[in-house]
């Protein structure tokens, strides 16, 4: 697949999953102000992720919020196994540390095949961080802090996602998917 067909795709999904069922209210303003950075990885192992993760976390960090508010490092050839995904996580919040981001970037999880823990795979609460391809979100503590302070009940978001995907259903679910697996 290309990697406009990817990004496209991408883009699918967070108008019509993320901000379309009101997942992230924090997501459409980034979005409408094109300040959503889409990189495509060519990564086929986990090591050459890492270093591009590394070089993402460091172009957001060095780059304007005006200009960049928050990345999507896409990368559908490498962690497509939903463990390995979940163990590198680990990996990327060390890079945050090495780099000296912590504490102004954070990394959010989105896969194919995510599970939160304590959960079974079928479980419609999942599909809150599904997404067409794995991918990391790399945003800024700042625009987190703005965006709660715009939104005082954003501890309450979680919960509001699971009664949106609870009425949603699997087959409603499955049948938005389409819309971004073409």
């Amino acid at each position: 697949m290309n990697t406009q067909t990817i990004i496209q795709n991408t883009q699918t999904w967070l108008t019509q999953a993320v901000i379309g069922l009101n997942l992230c209210p924090f997501a459409k303003a980034a979005h409408v102000k094109n300040q959503i950075h889409y990189v495509v990885s060519a990564a086929t192992s986990v090591d050459a992720l890492f270093d591009e993760l590394c070089t993402q976390l460091q172009y957001l960090a060095n780059t304007p919020a005006a200009q960049t508010d928050t990345t999507l490092l896409i990368h559908p050839d490498v962690l497509t196994d939903f463990l390995d995904y979940n163990d590198f996580l680990t990996i990327a919040d060390m890079a945050l540390q090495q780099l000296g981001y912590q504490g102004t970037l954070q990394i959010a999880s989105f896969h194919p095949h995510f599970q939160f823990d304590q959960t079974d795979a079928d479980d419609i609460s999942n599909a809150t961080n599904r997404a067409p391809y794995p991918m990391l979100h790399l945003l800024r503590e700042s625009s987190i802090d703005r965006a709660v302070k715009a939104f005082p009940q954003a501890d309450a978001i979680f919960e509001a996602n699971i009664q949106t995907m609870e009425r949603l259903g699997a087959s409603g679910w499955a049948e938005l998917a389409q819309t971004w697996t073409k």
